[in-house]
């Protein structure tokens, strides 16, 4: 009964917050989600401490019959393992303290009920994900994480921005998710069932089997795990497939720490983690996870280092370290993966929520170059913020004590450099990435927190302050016109801290942030104790963690010393008066250019994709449909009754001898064609 009212708690909190709305009035609303989600968290805890423990063993609960047809037969039933529990304390737990957060942050906007609505119902969608017991279910959480972010990533509807990213994440989402179906369609003819256990148990006895597609003869295990590989990346949003991330901060601050920190993103890694056994038996698919994900890793590492919007900071953060979590596990460190995953959870969703705070303190602007001296101003925001970034950047001392960062993102260059072969190149990438993760975190911190208050001088944020704002009322949310800031006898103003309904969420997170690589470390990524926890619910590789404990010392340092150099460059750029950040603009334009506009994938999807699409649909339109089926279809058939319909009027006179004439005519016609048979 315990599963069943963690994952459906939520769902029932959302559709009574959602079809009440209004008529039950904001306060009911949110306690009714926010209760829900505490329930629910305080119900997965007990399970995820149970399999550390070893005291629990893997059991499904079923729920009803789902769909029967033929040799498709798709029970519904929750599966609660480690890997489940695992997912289970993440996504409750975020899930949790975002509604907490989410009280302060959208007090003032006018539909609080849908935003909550929305919200525990992604969390619902994300929780029949990591309990299904079969590829079905799996796809429904799928598709229903989907349609809650695109609800949203588009909730603020009359900002036209918010829209255009909410159908973007929606339109590039479906690219993945064909993939994601054409795997599930594979494996269904392959193995005769959807049934996760039983496609992982066959798996092995599939290796080297091929399969025909698109004409040609494939390693069928191959074929298999790379479409649904490419599900994974979409969802993930790894390279390719990573251009609705971005974007999807257009939606309100709580939605970019939920979607980022323990939802719709960590789906792809669950998936291929879950599915291990099958990525197992496929070297050409791990070797193609590892490409992507370190490819993934650098690519959004370099353009985090240019941004200057805060939310699109952190964002371009979550896509590299995700990138970290799948080149892990295409290496087959599955349990590093996870552990990452885990551990970013809590100091991912304290920096959006920290910096949710900060652009509460700063009248909803977002830009970091108006930001400045502000640690004096929200200083328990700032010491939030400063733990998140210790623990993204993986500080901390060999053998004594880390933040989280520290133990799980080290604990994945070590586990590729042991792995060997291809593994070792994704070492060098995910060390490079790391000192540039190094940087951006710490000039986010710099550039925010310390330095010159420059916020005194935007006249973008004194026009927000005294009501003068150059957008029209209906281009963007009520709730970003209010007043967050008191302006002072000068013209300015002073930001302050906020509502301890935000702040609450941040200590909790903290909490993680700090504690959770150095409490929770072993059961993940030691040999002995891995083993144990996991249970079989993933591809454990003991050989490798072994291997991963016994690489030279200066890899063991490798992050720590590439994490000094990143500090030490930020400090130097934006701490002193050097004007380093100058001096590279201008002698490296191009390269600053390049990752300005973030490699220039949207120009080049809009050449190669978004115009011919367009260009398509208006031949469609305007010679197809208008041209072509209006044309001789109801407007042609509407032309022609007029046409008649003009001169057969003119027999509808109402004089007798017309209407006798007429029957004359019809009585001769009608004679004359008897004669001529």
């Amino acid at each position: 009964m315990t599963i069943e009212l963690i994952v459906f708690l939520p769902l029932l909190a959302a559709i009574i917050a959602g079809f009440g709305n209004r008529a039950i009035g904001n306060v009911p609303a949110k306690l009714l989600t926010t209760g829900a989600l505490f329930i629910s968290c305080a119900l997965s805890w007990p399970i995820f401490l149970s399999f550390l423990t070893g005291g629990t063993e893997a059991y499904v609960q079923p729920v009803l019959t789902f769909l029967k047809s033929g040799d498709l037969d798709v029970a519904w039933a929750l599966r609660v393992d480690t890997l489940t529990a695992v997912m289970l304390v993440v996504v409750t737990t975020v899930s949790s303290v975002v509604h907490l957060y989410s009280w302060g942050y959208m007090e003032e906007d006018p539909d609080q009920p849908r935003f909550f609505a929305y919200l525990s119902l992604f969390t619902f969608a994300m929780l029949m994900l990591v309990t299904a017991n079969n590829l079905i279910q799996m796809f429904f959480g799928w598709e229903g994480v989907g349609l809650a972010s695109y609800l949203l990533i588009g909730f603020w509807f009359k900002k036209p921005s918010a829209n255009a990213a909410a159908i973007k994440a929606f339109v590039v989402n479906r690219v993945g998710d064909l993939g994601f179906m054409l795997g599930i369609f594979g494996t269904f003819l392959v193995f005769q069932t959807v049934s996760i256990p039983e496609i992982l148990n066959a798996a092995p006895a599939m290796a080297g089997s091929t399969i025909t597609f698109l004409g040609h003869r494939w390693d069928t295990m191959t074929i298999l795990c790379l479409l649904l590989f490419i599900g994974a990346m979409g969802k993930s949003a790894q390279l390719g497939l990573h251009t609705w991330l971005p974007d999807a901060m257009e939606g309100p601050t709580p939605v970019s720490a939920l979607i980022h920190a323990a939802t719709m993103v960590t789906a792809g890694v669950f998936m291929v983690c879950r599915l291990s056994p099958m990525f197992e038996t496929s070297d050409v698919a791990l070797g193609v996870v590892t490409v992507v994900g370190a490819a993934t890793c650098l690519f959004a590492a370099t353009v985090g280092t240019c941004q200057n919007d805060i939310k699109r900071v952190i964002a371009y953060s979550t896509c590299s370290q995700l990138g970290y979590m799948f080149f892990a596990a295409g290496v087959g460190a599955y349990g590093a993966a996870m552990f990452h995953l885990f551990t970013h959870a809590f100091f991912k969703a304290l920096l959006f929520l920290g910096a949710g705070s900060v652009i509460h303190a700063m009248h909803h602007e977002q830009d970091m170059r108006y930001y400045g001296a502000l640690r004096k101003e929200i200083p328990l925001t700032f010491w939030a913020m400063m733990a998140g970034t210790l623990a993204i950047t993986g500080v901390g001392i060999i053998n004594v004590f880390g933040f989280a960062g520290f133990y799980s993102k080290d604990a994945i260059l070590e586990a590729a450099y042991a792995s060997g072969g291809g593994g070792i190149g994704a070492f060098y990438v995910g060390a490079f990435a790391a000192l540039l993760t190094s940087f951006y975190s710490w000039r986010l911190i710099f550039l925010t927190f310390f330095g010159k208050a420059r916020w005194a001088a935007s006249e973008h944020i004194q026009h927000a302050v005294h009501g003068q704002h150059e957008e029209p009322e209906d281009e963007a949310p009520a709730h970003e016109h209010h007043d967050h800031a008191a302006p002072d006898g000068t013209g300015g103003y002073h930001p302050h801290e906020s509502p301890w309904s935000m702040l609450i969420p941040l200590g909790v997170l903290a909490l993680g942030a700090i504690f959770s690589g150095f409490i929770f470390h072993l059961p993940f990524v030691d040999a002995e104790h891995g083993m144990e926890f996991w249970k079989g619910s993933i591809a454990f590789n003991e050989h490798l963690m072994h291997a991963m404990h016994g690489v030279p010392l200066w890899v063991k340092l490798a992050p720590g010393g590439v994490m000094l150099i990143g500090l030490f460059i930020a400090f130097m750029a934006y701490m002193r008066p050097y004007r380093w950040p100058e001096r590279f603009i201008s002698q490296f334009r191009l390269l600053y250019l390049f990752l300005l506009n973030k490699w220039y994938f949207d120009e080049l999807y809009n050449v190669l994709f978004v115009r011919p699409a367009f260009a398509i649909g208006r031949v469609l339109w305007k010679r197809g449909d208008e041209g072509t089926i209006d044309r001789f279809g109801p407007d042609g058939l509407a032309a022609a009754v007029v046409f008649g319909g003009k001169y057969t009027r003119k027999l509808q006179s109402g004089y007798l001898y017309t209407y006798a004439l007429v029957m004359l005519i019809g009585l001769s016609a009608a004679v004359t064609w008897a004669m001529v048979r």
